[in-house]
């Protein structure tokens, strides 16, 4: 099973379409595991510890922190807005990057 987290920046029924496109993940989100508010330093840290990969739309964050450090890997949706409608579409091009991740690695999915 691969364990994902998904970021406070994006919609927390996201994480239902991913379940749909691959029965195998599991996905959970920053504010269900009540970690809002936490910065992308320290949540990366956080989360290294019960997921193995952090899916966002924060695009500079593969800028700000040298992921290959962190025992996560970190995906980030090209969007131009964070909203669920625009966001349902990189559903499955993310799930084959899942497939296929490494740890410490930094993926960037456009459509």
């Amino acid at each position: 099973m691969i364990r994902i987290l998904l970021d406070e920046c994006l919609p927390v029924k996201l994480r239902h379409r991913f379940q749909d496109c691959d029965e195998s993940l599991f996905v959970s989100t920053v504010t269900q595991e009540k970690w809002n508010g936490i910065k992308n330093g320290k949540l990366l840290d956080k989360a290294q510890q019960s997921f193995d990969i952090l899916i966002t739309i924060d695009q500079s964050m593969s800028y700000q922190h040298s992921i290959q450090k962190f025992n996560i890997a970190l995906i980030a949706l090209k969007s131009k807005s964070n909203r669920y409608k625009d966001l349902v579409e990189f559903v499955a091009p993310a799930v084959e990057v899942i497939k296929n991740f490494k740890e410490g690695s930094f993926y960037s999915v456009s459509i």
